[in-house]
């Protein structure tokens, strides 16, 4: 898989829940338009890719600065550490520690380890998702 750049807009059904998942690029040029989409929704979802440790503190630093936005005061964030199936990838504990998630206190806050490129995990980010959804159809 490639990185995202620009928007993507994908549906994902399980049950009787439908979720509406916006696939926002990490460039620096697209950043600035995060806050938009992410006011009103259910939930925020951030992606990491744990392997990547030269870029971890600008990531720290964009997440950070975007859940200091008013408009998205209280919005559950679930932060995703990718590419655990790469050589030296960071430990669920070690990326918490390095992107400072305990210090969010105004938010229900949650990590998953995954690799997108190995499926795995992601029937627990489903899930978590589902459970955090404001409606089902």
């Amino acid at each position: 898989m490639i990185p995202t750049v620009g928007f993507n807009m994908r549906k994902v059904t399980k049950g009787n829940v439908t979720i509406k998942l916006w696939d926002l690029g990490g460039q620096p040029r697209f950043r600035s338009m995060w806050e938009r989409y992410c006011r009103a929704v259910s939930a925020i979802v951030y992606v990491v890719d744990a392997a990547d440790h030269d870029n971890l503190s600008i990531s720290k630093g964009e997440l950070h600065d975007l859940l200091s936005k008013p408009a998205l005061t209280g919005i559950p964030l679930l932060v995703l550490g990718n590419k655990i199936d790469k050589a030296g990838a960071l430990s669920k504990q070690a990326l918490t520690d390095q992107m400072d998630l305990k210090s969010i206190a105004d938010r229900e806050v949650c990590c998953f380890m995954i690799s997108c490129k190995n499926s795995t995990n992601i029937d627990s980010v489903i899930n978590w998702l589902v459970k955090h959804s404001k409606s089902q159809s």
